[in-house]
């Protein structure tokens, strides 16, 4: 059995039908300043029953590419707007 990666963010945007757009946030440290710094990525999530709203805390995790750059999708909603 294989790890699946899980990301947990904020969905900023609806893409399209069964389609969310998730802003995930990590803090790393700054390799000359030593400040810790914020890095966001932008991840299309898959949302089978479109429950997904702007502002959504949500849980993804990885699973086969779906389309062009949508690999992951909907685990659970962690906290709703």
């Amino acid at each position: 059995m294989t790890h699946k990666r899980e990301i947990q963010g904020n969905v900023i945007k609806i893409a399209g039908d069964k389609t969310a757009t998730v802003l995930v946030e990590r803090r790393v440290m700054h390799p000359r300043y030593h400040k810790v710094v914020k890095r966001f990525k932008k991840y299309l999530i898959h949302d089978e029953n479109n429950e997904l709203k702007v502002g959504d805390e949500v849980v993804a995790v990885e699973c086969r590419p779906i389309s062009k750059r949508k690999t992951f999708r909907l685990k659970s909603i962690v906290g709703a707007e």
